[in-house]
């Protein structure tokens, strides 16, 4: 008899729920918007109350602490969502289901998972998964393993060095102009006076956030050097600005390191909005190993 498994997907906006098998495949699902922890997590034991999984994979809006040897382990630390700000979010999941086995993870992680089994990445063993939306948000596969070192990477919140003329402040309530300060959801609304879908495919702008895109690249090819770099998030949805990331990453890389075929090199993600949700699934069968 197959084993059920659950798989928590814990955006800062929306939570995803699935229960499924041990191959990803999706049995039943259920989404409700973020609100308090209080009032969310109600919601998702509504949903796993009505099965018997046997571990859930729970991919998580950060910062969180993924460190067991640590006090705050479980934890939802120093997030702008204020409620959910030092929240114990593994705790209470372990409390109402004593008998179920969790992973705890970034919702990046879970997604670049996804993605490494089920989508662009199979066949790879390192993969840089970068999702922009509503934040920007990095996950790292190192030879099929979740990345973490201390605590996970925070890859939205590189520096970036500013296009001609841009003097765009910034969004971020830490670093102002980080990546995610000038180039996610918020910023690109903020900028444009509109959000990015109602944006014309060919606006200028698309080449100022193509051009902080692929600044990230080239950081994080540099530093982590993947087989494979992965866009997701809903502004990634811009199928023109890819042509441009890899034509703006070939310009400032300057053939300074070999990587494969930029077509092949720096793709959209192929599970579209499900990579996360797939990913926390997969990571869940591997607890049962």
């Amino acid at each position: 008899m197959t084993q059920l498994l659950g798989g928590i997907e814990a955006g800062g906006t929306k939570f995803v729920c699935a229960v499924g098998d041990e191959t990803g495949a999706v049995i039943a699902r259920d989404k409700f918007p973020t609100t308090t922890p209080e009032e969310t997590l109600q919601q998702v034991y509504r949903f796993f109350d009505q099965y018997d999984v046997a571990a859930i994979g729970v991919g998580s809006f950060g910062p969180i602490d993924i460190d067991p040897q640590s006090a705050t382990y479980g934890h939802i630390t120093d997030t702008p969502k204020l409620a959910w700000k030092n929240y114990d979010f593994l705790g209470a999941l372990q409390q109402h289901y004593p008998q179920v086995k969790f992973v705890w993870t970034t919702d990046v992680n879970v997604a670049a998972y996804g993605e490494y089994l089920k989508g662009a990445g199979v066949g790879k063993q390192n993969i840089c998964y970068i999702t922009v939306g509503t934040g920007i948000g990095v996950g790292y596969i190192s030879h099929g393993q979740l990345y973490g070192g201390r605590s996970h990477p925070e890859g939205g919140h590189i520096m970036m060095h500013r296009a001609a003329g841009d003097d765009f402040a910034g969004v971020c309530p830490y670093h102002g102009d980080c990546l995610e300060g000038i180039a996610a959801g918020p910023a690109i609304e903020q900028r444009n006076g509109k959000k990015g879908h109602e944006i014309a495919p060919d606006d200028p702008f698309w080449q100022i956030e193509a051009y902080y895109l692929a600044q990230a690249c080239m950081t994080y090819t540099l530093t982590f050097s993947p087989d494979i770099i992965v866009f997701g998030g809903g502004v990634s949805k811009q199928a023109q600005l890819f042509p441009m990331i890899r034509a703006e990453f070939a310009k400032l890389m300057n053939n300074y390191v070999r990587v494969p075929d930029l077509d092949q090199y720096i793709q959209h993600v192929k599970l579209g909005d499900d990579a996360g949700i797939v990913g926390s699934l997969l990571v869940a069968e591997d607890a049962m190993k």
